[in-house]
């Protein structure tokens, strides 16, 4: 490969790193033509873009990023491919899924949202993940619900207030 064209993949790549705060490294080395082909179909179908990636190209493309992704390094050995998602959990899913007929792929490491996870055994712990707008949203939702029932408690007791001026001032004295 030309030194032109190992630019241009890690150009890509960077680029593909700074725009996904979400990504996998996966080893689906070994794996036959049409295994491949419906892995990739799962894939296209999630919304998940999967890319086989030389390692070497991979770690310079991090190290151009600008995020600190050196605690991911020791997963670049041996085939890598690589998996971008917009949803922290939605690899861990098709990953989960794809072994029910084949033993791979296989987790080698997960970069989500600048937390780092290694190895395969973490796959159960990624698919419970949620993602940082999903917290965000169930807290807010708590903090919501006290302050609703404060202002439902306070309208009601307005309507019932205002309803007891209304009949005393109708009242005849």
């Amino acid at each position: 490969m030309r030194r032109e064209d190992k630019l241009t993949i890690i150009d890509s790549l960077t680029e593909q790193l700074n725009a996904n705060p979400n990504f996998y490294l996966t080893d689906i080395g070994e794996l036959n033509a049409e295994a491949t082909a419906r892995l990739r179909r799962l894939c296209f179908t999630r919304n998940v873009k999967l890319m086989v990636v030389k390692n070497s190209l991979l770690r310079k493309a991090m190290e151009r990023s600008g995020k600190d992704m050196s605690e991911i390094y020791p997963a670049l050995k041996g085939a890598t491919s690589i998996m971008f998602a917009e949803s922290s959990n939605t690899p861990a899913k098709l990953i989960k899924e794809f072994r029910k007929s084949s033993d791979k792929p296989v987790l080698k490491g997960a970069y989500i949202e600048e937390s780092v996870y290694l190895g395969d055994n973490m796959l159960d712990t990624l698919i419970n993940l949620k993602s940082k707008n999903d917290l965000i949203g169930e807290i807010i939702g708590l903090l919501q619900s006290p302050a609703r029932n404060v202002i439902g408690a306070l309208q009601s007791g307005g309507q019932k207030l205002s309803g007891i001026v209304k009949t005393l001032s109708e009242k005849p004295e």
